[in-house]
C-alpha cells in the first residue's frame, strides 16, 4: 500500500509535470514534422522548446514568464553571434571564452537567470562547429522562435488554467520533508541511537526543508492572488504553509539534552512510546502531503487523543514507581499536542472559509519573499576574485574556449568538439565538491545508459517500438531531473540514440564516442576546478559563519524581548526565525562540500562540524525557550533568568566579532536595559527556564571556543 502510494505520488508530482510538459513541448512538433517528411524542421523546432523549458522553474507565474521570454531573446543573440564568427577559428575561440563568461555571471542574479545563462552557452556550444548558409541560418532562427513560443504557450496555458497546482504540489513536498525531519527528531527516543550521525542526518535535512519552503513562498506569496483568492483554494494553501512552517519550529524545540533524557529515562522504556506518536504523526504528515498532491481535500488518517493520553499515563508511572522528575517530559507532551494541534487545523481549513481565517504573517507575506529583482550593480560588485560566482565564470571562461582549441589541432567524430564542451558545461559547477559529484554521476550515467541504448538498437528493430521507448526515456529523464540526475543521464542516453537512429547516422559510433567524449570533458572539468582558479569552501566559510551567529542571536534575541514586556508583532519574530532556516541551511550545504574537497583542504573538519551541530542545538533549544515563555505566567520569571540572558547575548557578540570579513554585516545589538524588575521564584516551571538558560549560555560558550579553532586554523591556511 505504502509502495502505490509514493509511485501514485510521484505521478501526482511537480517533477513529473514538468517533465510531461516539456516531453509535449519538444516531441509534438517532431512527430508533427516527422509525418510531413520534415523530420529536420522538428527537430530545430523541438531544440527551441527545451531550451526555453528547461529555463521554466518553479517559481511566481511573472518570474517564469520573463525567464523563458529572456531565455529565447539571450538564446536568439548567441546564434546570431555565434553564427557570424564560427567560420574563424580564432575569434569563435575568443567569443566563446567572452560569452561563457558573461552567461556564467548571471548567477550573481538568482538561480533563474543562472539557468538562462546556461541554455545560451547551450545554444552557443550547439553553433560552434555548424556552419551553413545564411538562408538556412534564419530558417534555423524561425523555427526555433516557433518552439520556443510554442512551449511558453503550453506552459503558461496550463499556469493559467490551474494556477495553483504548482504551489500545491511543491507544498505536497514541502510537508514530505518535515515528516522526514520529524521521524529523525524520533530516533533520539531510541536507546541506542547514534546521537552526533542523527544530529548530522536532521541538518542534511534541514536543507530539503528549507530549499521547499522557500520555493513555497515564492509561489504562493509573489501574488495577492493567492492571499486574497476568494475562490479559497489560494487562501486555504497559504494558511496550510503557515501552519506548516510552526509545525516545523515546533518539531525543532529540544526541552532537554537527549543524552541525558536517554541517561534519565531510557530504563523505564517510556521514550519508545514517544518514538512512535512521533512516527505516526510523520505517517500523518505524509498521509497529509499525499491528499494535496493529489489535488483531494485532505481528511485525517488517525485519531491521536489516545495516544496524547497514553504518554501522560505512562509518565505518571515513570514519576510514581521511579520517583523522577518527569518535567522535560511533560514538556514533549504539550509540544507534540501543540504539533498535533497545527495538524487539525490544517484539516479544518478544509471544512470552513480559508478567507475567514486572519494571520497577520499572510497579510504581510511580501517580507517573507526573496526580491529577485535584477540589480546590474550586483554583477558589477561581483566582478572581482573574492566573489565566487566571478571565479567559476573565468573558469567555464577558460575551460570552454581553451578545450576549443585543443579538440580543433585533434579533430575527430562526427559531432566534432560538442559533446566534450557540453560535458564540461553540464559537469562545472561553482564548487569543487559540486563538480566533482556531477562528475561522477555524468560518467557513470552515461556509461550505463550508453549500454541500455545500444542493448536496444541491437535487439528491437520495429520503429514505432523503438519511438515508443524513445518517448518514455525521455519523459523519465526530465521527470527525474531535479530528483535524481545520475538515473536522469541513465534514461537520456538511450533517448538521444534512439532519435540519431532514425536520422541514419551510426548510432553505435556515436555511443562510443559520447562515452570517450563524456570521460575527457569530465576529466578536463574536474581538473579545472582543481587548478583554474579553484573555489574552496574555506573561502567561504567564515561569511557563512557570521551570518549564522547573527540570526541565531537575533532569534534568541526575542526572548529578552519577551521579558521587557515588549508586544513583539508576529511578523518580526517569524522573520526572525526564517533567517535560522536560511543560514543553518547554507552553512550544513557549505559543511556537506568541504567533506567533499581534498584532504589537505580539510584541515578544520572537525570543528566546523561541531560548529554546525552546536548551531543547530543552540536555535533548538531557543525555540523551545521561546515557546516556555509565551506561554509561562510572569511569576515564573526571576532577575537570574536575565542575568543569565545577558551573559549568553554578550557571549554570542564576542564570538560574532570575532569573525573578521569583507563587508560584514553588522549585528543589531539588543538592548539589555530595557528589562523590567522581576522577583525570585521556586516553581517547577522556573526551574526548567533556569536550565534551558543554563544551557543556552554553556552552548554559546562552547560556540565561542569552537568557533576560535575554525579562525585559527582557517588563518593557518591562508598564511
Amino acid at each position: 500500500m505504502k509502495q502505490t502510494q509514493e509511485i501514485s505520488n510521484f505521478f501526482y508530482s511537480q517533477y513529473f509535470a514538468d517533465g510531461l510538459r516539456i516531453t509535449i513541448g519538444c516531441i509534438c512538433p517532431i512527430m508533427v514534422c516527422a509525418a510531413l517528411g520534415e523530420f529536420a524542421i522538428g527537430t530545430n523546432i523541438s531544440l527551441g522548446a527545451l531550451l526555453v523549458g528547461l529555463s521554466d522553474t518553479p517559481g511566481a507565474p511573472t518570474h517564469r514568464r520573463v525567464g523563458m521570454l529572456s531565455c529565447a531573446l539571450f538564446c536568439i543573440f548567441t546564434h546570431i553571434v555565434t553564427i557570424s564568427f564560427n567560420s574563424n577559428f580564432v575569434l569563435m575561440a575568443i567569443v566563446i571564452g567572452i560569452l561563457s563568461f558573461f552567461y556564467s555571471m548571471f548567477a550573481v542574479f538568482n538561480a533563474r537567470a543562472a539557468t538562462v545563462g546556461s541554455m545560451c552557452i547551450l545554444m552557443m556550444l550547439l553553433n560552434v562547429d555548424n556552419i551553413y548558409t545564411f538562408k538556412e541560418e534564419l530558417y534555423f532562427l524561425l523555427f526555433f522562435i516557433i518552439g520556443a513560443s510554442w512551449y511558453m504557450f503550453i506552459s503558461m496555458s496550463i499556469t493559467q488554467a490551474r494556477p495553483y497546482r504548482l504551489a500545491q504540489q511543491e507544498l505536497s513536498e514541502s510537508i514530505r520533508h518535515v515528516a522526514d525531519f520529524i521521524r529523525l527528531k524520533a530516533s533520539f527516543y531510541q536507546i541506542n541511537q547514534d546521537y552526533e550521525a542523527n544530529y548530522l542526518k536532521i541538518i542534511e535535512k534541514q536543507i530539503a526543508v528549507n530549499e521547499h519552503q522557500e520555493n513555497v513562498r515564492d509561489l504562493l506569496f509573489q501574488s495577492k492572488r493567492a492571499i486574497k483568492d476568494t475562490t479559497n483554494i489560494g487562501r486555504f494553501l497559504t494558511l496550510v504553509f503557515a501552519d506548516i512552517v510552526d509545525l516545523y519550529e515546533q518539531s525543532l524545540t529540544t526541552h532537554y539534552d537527549y543524552n541525558s533524557i536517554r541517561e534519565t529515562y531510557g530504563h523505564t522504556g517510556v521514550l519508545s512510546k514517544f518514538n512512535f506518536i512521533l512516527i505516526k504523526m510523520s505517517g500523518e504528515l505524509d498521509h497529509l502531503a499525499y491528499k494535496l498532491n493529489a489535488n483531494k481535500y485532505p481528511k485525517p488518517l488517525y485519531d491521536f487523543s489516545q495516544d496524547i493520553e497514553d504518554l501522560k499515563i505512562a509518565t505518571s508511572q515513570v514519576e510514581k514507581e521511579y520517583g523522577l522528575n518527569t518535567m522535560p517530559l511533560k514538556k514533549v507532551i504539550v509540544n507534540i499536542r501543540d504539533m498535533l494541534n497545527l495538524i487539525n487545523n490544517i484539516y479544518n481549513y478544509s471544512q470552513l472559509k480559508s478567507t475567514e481565517v486572519l494571520k497577520e504573517e499572510i497579510n504581510e507575506s511580501s517580507k517573507f519573499v526573496r526580491k529577485d529583482k535584477i540589480n546590474w550593480q550586483k554583477l558589477k560588485d561581483n566582478l572581482s576574485l573574492n566573489s565566487s560566482v566571478f571565479r567559476h565564470a573565468l573558469r567555464m571562461s577558460i575551460a570552454l574556449s581553451g578545450t576549443f582549441v585543443l579538440m580543433y589541432y585533434l579533430p575527430y567524430g562526427e559531432m566534432g568538439s560538442f559533446w566534450v564542451l557540453l560535458t564540461i558545461l553540464v559537469i562545472l559547477k561553482p564548487g569543487f565538491g559540486l563538480t566533482k559529484e556531477r562528475n561522477l554521476q555524468r560518467l557513470l550515467g552515461t556509461l550505463i545508459g550508453g549500454v541500455v541504448g545500444a542493448i536496444i538498437l541491437l535487439t528491437i528493430h520495429d520503429e514505432i517500438l523503438r519511438f515508443g521507448l524513445m518517448l518514455f526515456f525521455f519523459l523519465t529523464a526530465y521527470s527525474l531531473f531535479r530528483v535524481n540526475y545520475i538515473v536522469a543521464v541513465v534514461f537520456m542516453t538511450p533517448y538521444v540514440l534512439i532519435m540519431l537512429s532514425f536520422t541514419g547516422i551510426n548510432t553505435f559510433d556515436v555511443a562510443q564516442e559520447r562515452i570517450i567524449d563524456t570521460f575527457i570533458g569530465g576529466a578536463i572539468a574536474f581538473l579545472s576546478s582543481y587548478i583554474i582558479f579553484p573555489n574552496w569552501e574555506s573561502f567561504q566559510i567564515k561569511d557563512n559563519m557570521r551570518a549564522l551567529l547573527i540570526a541565531n542571536y537575533n532569534y534568541f534575541g526575542q526572548s529578552f524581548k519577551m521579558l521587557s514586556d515588549a508586544v513583539i508583532p508576529v511578523t518580526q519574530y517569524k522573520l526572525a526565525r526564517k533567517e535560522v532556516y536560511i543560514t543553518s541551511a547554507n552553512m550544513a550545504s557549505t559543511f556537506q562540500r568541504l567533506l567533499t574537497e581534498p584532504k589537505w583542504r580539510q584541515k578544520s573538519t572537525k570543528e566546523v562540524n561541531r560548529f554546525v551541530i552546536l548551531n543547530h542545538i543552540f536555535s533548538s533549544y531557543s525555540a523551545t525557550l521561546l515557546t516556555q515563555l509565551n506561554m509561562t505566567k510572569t511569576e515564573n520569571l526571576t532577575n537570574e533568568h536575565v542575568k543569565t540572558l545577558k551573559k549568553t547575548l554578550g557571549t554570542m557578540e564576542k564570538t560574532i566579532e570575532s569573525i573578521e570579513v569583507e563587508n560584514p554585516k553588522e549585528i543589531d545589538n539588543i538592548d539589555t536595559n530595557s528589562c523590567v524588575d522581576l522577583g525570585i521564584s521556586d516553581s517547577e516551571e522556573s526551574k526548567l527556564i533556569t536550565d534551558q538558560l543554563q544551557f543556552l549560555n554553556k552552548i554559546s560558550s562552547d560556540l565561542q571556543k569552537t568557533t576560535s579553532e575554525i579562525l585559527f586554523k582557517e588563518d593557518l591556511k591562508i598564511t
